[in-house]
């Protein structure tokens, strides 16, 4: 214990960016260019590109800080604020997407052409004791900690590919946030708030136009212990009608799962194994996704996997080595 810590301090100097504060970077710069191109449609452009402002100050504050004192502990205080930033760019999402027309018509009737209904409308129908309720919303609550346990399993246990697992959560966060800004589909919560939930079970699926733009009403979620509580805490401080196609809930847990496995603990992948898969079925069972976008953010957090893997490999070297 005592030379794990004295590693966090010790000093250890790299020059310049780290991978995923330079990807984070050209998300800053991708979307700059994207608000001043939509200036005129977004509703408070000037205060984005501010916030884009500090970000930059505070990346610079801290690159000046690391190099006064260059260390793991300063590592991880760099990664700790990339995080944050993605639960500040998330919302912005809706900014982007609720531009244009929304799609759930679409995705909403491909469910129905699959399974002849809305799994999303049945699911929590078919399990409905609070046994059930309380599970799912328990493992749709656990995306965030599966995550945190795997970052910080790699910054414990397997430092010397910390900074690759940091990359491919920042990198594949930022390719979700893309898809989510161009393509508007707000979840079954929202479409069939407005549309009557009896409609999930009929064959036709009204376009909504730019109607989530100003309407935010969201299906009332039933409150039956703590997990459900906590799901509604969030949906509550944090959601949106965005984000829905493909899931980032699964595709974002599909790439920890993947990171858990390529770390090498065997215990720790069969530990968060169970969350995940409850979690895949929650994300339909809480109707915050259509089980179209939860099967393609499976497919989707495989492919960003791989894809920022490789980016990382061709294009830098692990921060540390041992």
């Amino acid at each position: 214990m005592k030379d794990f810590f004295s590693r966090l301090i010790r000093r250890e100097y790299e020059k310049g960016f780290i991978s995923f504060e330079a990807v984070t970077l050209a998300y800053i710069v991708l979307t700059t260019v994207m608000i001043i191109v939509e200036w005129s449609a977004l509703r408070d452009p000037v205060g984005m590109l501010k916030a884009r402002g500090w970000a930059l100050a505070l990346i610079a504050a801290q690159m000046g800080l690391y190099r006064l004192y260059p260390c793991r502990v300063m590592v991880l205080i760099r990664t700790t604020f990339m995080f944050l930033l993605l639960i500040y760019w998330y919302p912005e999402t809706y900014e982007f997407c609720s531009i244009f027309n929304y799609q759930d018509h679409i995705f909403a009737a491909i469910d129905y052409r699959v399974f002849g209904c809305q799994p999303s409308m049945v699911f929590d129908q078919l399990l409905s004791s609070t046994f059930w309720y309380e599970l799912f919303n328990m493992g749709y609550y656990s995306y965030y900690y599966i995550m945190i346990a795997t970052v910080a399993f790699y910054l414990f246990a397997r430092y010397e590919r910390y900074e690759w697992a940091c990359f491919v959560f920042i990198a594949s966060f930022f390719m979700f946030y893309f898809i989510f800004e161009f393509l508007p589909v707000a979840g079954p919560q929202y479409y069939y708030c407005v549309n009557g939930t009896e409609m999930g079970m009929t064959d036709q699926f009204p376009e909504m136009g730019h109607y989530f733009r100003d309407h935010r009403e969201i299906l009332p979620l039933e409150v039956r212990g703590f997990f459900s509580k906590m799901v509604l805490v969030t949906q509550e401080t944090g959601e949106n009608p965005t984000a829905a196609f493909p899931s980032s809930h699964v595709g974002m847990t599909t790439v920890t799962m993947l990171l858990a496995w390529k770390s090498g603990s065997k215990r720790l992948f069969w530990i968060l194994l169970p969350f995940a898969v409850i979690l895949f079925f929650a994300t339909v069972y809480v109707k915050a996704h259509y089980a179209v976008d939860s099967v393609f953010g499976l497919v989707f957090g495989c492919l960003f996997y791989a894809l920022n893997t490789r980016l990382f490999n061709k294009a830098r070297k692990p921060l540390y080595i041992k």
